[in-house]
């Protein structure tokens, strides 16, 4: 990467007082290398300050703060043409990191952000859905997604991702099986699904990895259905690591899939609901390059 080359940095407005975030840009600067930081402060903040990088011809735009900061930034790249998309960096500042995590992205901040805008760029897909909406890391829906968008605020700032298992104990008593079907190529599935999760990236909700095998380079997404009242094993395993083989999980390795529902099912995406009858989800391949880890596992 040349030293002079312009980064842009898209900072949460929550994790704005990051004192090591703050202590690792000064020291880069101090190195020679221009780095811009813009702070989010209500949604639609991350398309503009993108649209700012490209007048500003940075070449690489970091998105530190969750999933949703992720998935705003990425959404945008998504949207510009393919000569004047920047990189993308990412620096893990949200409650959970779910895609930071899996992609073995660097908690520590100096290390995050030597990654992040020196980091060997690698083309990543994206899932579309609907033809208007992104996500880098995962759709899921269900009991999941309404435990991920109820877990309060403050636990999630006390307890991290955990919290999300925690407020599932708490709100078991609201388990319930969404009726629906999925199709895609050569797989066809109907029934009463607790979880679904389609995976770009490989876990969701603060560690659950409901889809163990997923890759970000394929050209697939992995969708993974849990079909009975198994939920809390489930849960349980994702915090400590379990097993990820289970007989009540229903999985497919698909390039687009349809969702039909009889009745209205939410879906969050990356941390950012969508709700209707039917989605169509398909993979946008090589949407974007992002500078990920020498090992990243989430690589083909």
């Amino acid at each position: 990467m040349d030293k002079h080359s312009l980064t842009l940095l898209i900072l949460n407005g929550k994790g704005a007082g990051n004192e090591a975030l703050r202590e690792a840009i000064v020291t880069l600067r101090r190195e020679g290398l221009p780095i811009e930081v813009r702070v989010t402060w209500e949604y639609g903040d991350g398309e503009r300050y993108v649209n700012e990088a490209v007048a500003l011809q940075a070449t690489t735009v970091v998105a530190g703060g969750g999933d949703g900061t992720i998935n705003e930034v990425a959404t945008a790249l998504a949207g510009l043409p393919e000569g004047q998309r920047p990189v993308l960096g990412i620096i893990p500042l949200g409650t959970a990191n779910d895609f930071a995590t899996s992609a073995g992205i660097p908690e520590t901040m100096d290390a995050a952000l030597r990654l992040a805008v020196f980091g060997k760029a690698q083309p990543i897909d994206l899932a579309r859905v609907n033809q208007t909406r992104y996500f880098i890391n995962m759709a899921t829906g269900g009991f999941g997604t309404r435990i991920t968008t109820e877990t309060p605020e403050k636990l999630k700032s006390a307890l991290g991702g955990v919290s999300y298992f925690i407020h599932g104990l708490i709100r078991m008593d609201a388990l319930k099986a969404d009726s629906c079907e999925l199709s895609g190529p050569d797989f066809s599935w109907q029934g009463d699904a607790l979880v679904i999760g389609i995976g770009n990236g490989r876990q969701a909700g603060g560690g659950q990895r409901l889809c163990p095998a997923a890759l970000i380079n394929d050209g697939h997404l992995e969708v993974s259905i849990v079909t009975s009242r198994e939920l809390l094993p489930a849960l349980f395993n994702s915090v400590i690591g379990g097993d990820d083989d289970n007989p009540n999980i229903v999985r497919a390795s698909l390039p687009w899939l349809e969702i039909r529902a009889p009745h209205e099912m939410t879906f969050n995406l990356d941390g950012e609901p969508l709700s209707g009858t039917s989605f169509h989800i398909e993979v946008i391949p090589a949407a974007l390059a992002c500078r990920l880890p020498p090992s990243c596992p989430l690589l083909a």
